[in-house]
């Protein structure tokens, strides 16, 4: 089914993520990043997952970017777990579509916000997530690898939801990484993919 968040920014069609994708995501996640790349058993669980949503991107009929929501249990939040634009299609709207579709999905589970982490000195995310409505709601101190902190963004998604302030994240709703790719657990310092890496 494709998803159509309102006018596209760009000539590009997005749908739900399939397994025939597998090739075309690794390409992707090899190009864009550099470190913890997903591998190809995380996405297949992530493709098959009741607590995911994968969506991509194609433009004339070859893969362009992808977006991963991920729905902690027990929880309203979701979380804008990863988002990649491959380079050739870099500057032409994909990336917001894509991010717009991700709150979409999030909406259609009855998620009352999304949730992200980015690197304090990721600017260029930054001012993306502010223009798409996201607003800073906490830091997280000395968080990742070169001692820098997190900033923790967050965007309504429901008119309730926007009406009132944000309550602290619980455990759950933190950006403890979720997959089957050396993720990090309990107390020690994590990594967002998503804050440093995330190419829009």
């Amino acid at each position: 089914m494709t998803i159509s968040p309102g006018e596209p920014a760009a000539a590009a069609k997005l749908r739900r993520g399939r397994m025939r994708d597998l090739g075309a995501l690794l390409a992707i996640e090899k190009a864009v990043f550099t470190v913890d790349l997903l591998s190809r058993r995380s996405f297949r669980h992530f493709l098959t997952s009741a607590s995911a949503s994968l969506i991509v991107a194609e433009e004339s009929g070859k893969l362009a970017g992808y977006a991963l929501v991920l729905y902690p249990p027990r929880s309203t939040i979701a979380r804008l777990y990863s988002i990649a634009v491959a380079s050739r299609i870099s500057g032409r709207g994909v990336g917001p579509l894509l991010l717009a579709a991700a709150e979409d999905a999030a909406r259609r589970r009855r998620r009352r916000a999304m949730r992200l982490e980015v690197h304090e000195h990721n600017t260029r995310a930054i001012a993306r997530y502010e223009k798409s409505g996201y607003r800073l709601f906490g830091r997280r101190r000395d968080y990742y690898d070169d001692h820098a902190d997190a900033l923790r963004f967050e965007k309504p998604l429901s008119p309730e939801a926007s009406r009132s302030r944000a309550a602290p994240a619980k455990i759950s709703d933190a950006a403890a990484r979720i997959g089957f790719d050396g993720g990090h657990s309990g107390h020690r310092r994590r990594r967002s993919r998503h804050s440093v890496r995330s190419r829009l």
